[in-house]
Parts: C-alpha cells; structure tokens; sequence
C-alpha cells in the first residue's frame, strides 16, 4: 500500500475535525455564559404570560384543556373560572409551565350539551386565559368505531370523489390532442386554486395556535420542504425511468393531491373530533364534487398512454387515500403546529406539480406559447369549478 492512499483516511478525519472546530467553540461559549451568569442573560421587567389552549377534551362531568406556555417566562396557572364562577378541585399538573411546555387542566364541571361555556385560567400575577367553548359536545373516544367511521369519511370525501373523477379518461383519450391542452391548462388551474386555498387555510390555523413554533412561518417552511422534497422524488422518477413522461406527471399530480387531502382530512378529523362537523348529505356531496374534479387532474397528462388498472388504481390510493390518514390525525392527535405545516407541505407539492404541468400547456409548433387564448380559458375553467364546487363543501 503505498504513503498516499495510506494517509488519506486520516487526512479525512482531520478534515472533519477541522469543521468541528467552530462548533465546539460555540458550545463552549453558551456554557460560559450560563455557567458565569454573565450580565444581560437574565430578563428584567414585568413577567410576559403567554399561553395557548391547544387542545380541548369533553367527557361527562369533566372538562380537560392541555396548554402549551408560548412565551418566554414560566407560568403558574392559579386558579379556573367557568361562566365566571370559580370551580374548586381543578387538577393542573403541573401548575407551572416553563417555555415550550404543556400543561393539563382537568375541570370537574357538569356540562350540558349544546350549550356555551368561557373557560378562565387566572395565572398566578393576575392574568386571564381564555377557552371559549362556543358548543359543548362530548369527544369521540378514540376506539376501533372512531377510527372506522373517520376511515368512512375520508373514503366519502377523498378515495370515492378521486376514483370517479378518474373514469374521465376515456372521454380524454378520445378527444383531439387541442382538447387535451385545455385539460392540461385546466388542471393547472384547478392545482392553483388548491395550492391558494390551502395556504389561506394554514395561515389561518398558524395564528391561532402556539407562536414560539414559528405560526404562520410554518405554512412558507412546510411548502419548502415539500417543494425540495418534490423535485427529488420527481428526479428519481426520471433516473429509474418508471413509465412514461405521462405518467410521471400523472404520478407528481397525485402526490401532491394526496399530500392537499392530507390536511383536508386533518381538518375534517378534528371538527368532528370537537363536534363542529354536521355531517349532513349536503356536505358529502359538496365534497364529493369539489374533489371529483381531483380525479380529472391526475389522468389529464395519461389520457393516451392506456396504463394498466392496477397502476390507475394505484395513482387513485396515491391521491385519495391521504385523506383518511389526515382524519385519523386531526381525530386523535390535532395540533395547530402540525397542521399548519402539513397544509404548507401540501402547498409545496401541489406548486412544484403545477410548475412541472406548465411546459406541457406550449404547442408543438415553433414559437409556441405557453398562455394562448385556449390554454387560458382553461386556466381560468379550472379556477371557477373548484370555486364553485369549494362553495358546496364550505
């Protein structure tokens, strides 16, 4: 063995040791400081108490709220008000919450179904935190019939609606190659209207819960990651060479539905959980036709390559299935943080999906463009019809 290739392993380590360098300095600084007390570490001033409910439970008799301290000073919560009535034998374990931590709040308390209670939480300096509970309805318990119905659910408005708009291809495959542009153009307008819908949504869910994990930022962070995650899949696609162009989009277009009615299902999942879901025939069949359209959109670029069932089915699971995972979660488990970041990443996939349909929308002929009176009427049909068929579901 020669004195180059015998040396190179340590010059490697040495390498690596060099990187860490920084790191460990860094590291010893922070202990300095904290170990010396150094001065401008401590805070000075009145105590900020801020405290997020991230999750309220119903059972007979009892009401359970879990709290999480989203500021920077611990919080001793003190004493709980219910209808501005004082409520002894609370049980807060613990009664202390440090930053990032969580707490939970068992209320014994008589409840009645239907109606509204505002839950205080006196902190120990006098300050209030508020658990509205606009409609008193008892939590599913999370057992095999809980789980079963939301599976149902999620079938209803996500694997059914996708698997109908699917049967849409054979009236594609049969129609003039300027049609399918139209649809192609289509489908980007209905990811667009996706994509919007889903980012005003986290928006909305990152304000209302913990704000020290980033709150809205998660929605931008989510879509990100998504986005990168997106571009290696699609990659990897390519490099394997797993069917066709076609189909590769078909694929991407279906993950990213799937990861959209990912966070559809976390929503509906916790509003059933918390008893704001009237799971009437009206709502099914709102869901039923806004994401039928879904279905369209996914068989759109493989209308002429004939795939085979298995495959179509496959691509259907892919875009549809999603929705029972995301009901289970929401069901059982919801947190704001989650589900902003989930309905972010579900923007990022539906986005770079979209970009990738973009090129597809440019005729054959020189000096084609990819926006043309055709490509845009379809653009614009695909915006509406989601629209309109997200009234219905609304």
């Amino acid at each position: 063995m020669s004195t180059d290739a015998a040396s190179a392993p340590r010059r490697r380590v040495n390498v690596w040791l060099l990187g860490l360098i920084p790191l460990a300095l860094v590291g010893l600084l922070v202990a300095a400081l904290f170990a010396f007390d150094l001065p401008g570490l401590s805070r000075n001033g009145i105590p900020v108490e801020d405290v997020a409910v991230e999750r309220t439970v119903l059972r007979p008799g009892e009401i359970e709220l879990t709290l999480r301290n989203d500021g920077p000073d611990a919080v001793r919560i003190a004493q709980v008000v219910v209808n501005d009535a004082y409520v002894p034998g609370a049980a807060i374990d613990p009664p202390e919450v440090g930053r990032l931590g969580s707490s939970t709040v068992r209320i014994p308390y008589d409840w009645i179904e239907g109606e509204a209670y505002e839950v205080s939480l006196l902190t120990s300096t006098g300050g209030i935190v508020s658990a509205p509970i606009e409609v008193a309805n008892e939590t599913p318990a999370g057992d095999a019939d809980f789980f079963g119905f939301l599976a149902l659910l999620g079938l209803y408005v996500g694997v059914i609606p996708v698997s109908i708009g699917m049967l849409w291809m054979p009236f594609v495959r049969r129609v003039s190659t300027t049609v399918v542009r139209f649809f192609l153009a289509l489908t980007v307008g209905l990811l667009a209207f996706l994509a919007v819908d889903a980012l005003v949504e986290g928006f909305d869910i990152g304000s209302t819960g913990p704000q020290a994990f980033g709150g809205p930022t998660l929605v931008l962070l989510g879509a990100l990651v998504a986005f990168i995650a997106l571009m290696a899949v699609d990659a990897f696609v390519k490099a394997r060479a797993v069917g066709t162009e076609g189909y590769r989009l078909s694929l991407l277009i279906a993950i990213g539905i799937g990861l959209h009615n990912l966070g559809e299902g976390l929503a509906i999942g916790s509003a059933y959980a918390i008893g704001e879901l009237a799971l009437g025939a009206f709502l099914v069949v709102g869901f039923a036709l806004h994401n039928t359209t879904e279905g369209l959109a996914v068989v759109a670029p493989i209308a002429h390559d004939r795939p085979r069932w298995p495959r179509l089915l496959g691509l259907g699971l892919i875009a549809g299935g999603p929705a029972i995972v995301g009901a289970w979660i929401g069901g059982v488990a919801y947190s704001a943080p989650v589900a902003s970041f989930l309905l972010g990443f579900g923007v990022g996939a539906i986005l770079q999906v979209a970009w990738q349909l973009l090129p597809t929308l440019r005729g054959k002929e020189r000096g084609a463009r990819i926006i043309t009176p055709l490509t845009a009427a379809g653009l614009a049909s695909g915006l509406l019809i989601m629209y309109a068929t997200g009234l219905l579901a609304g």
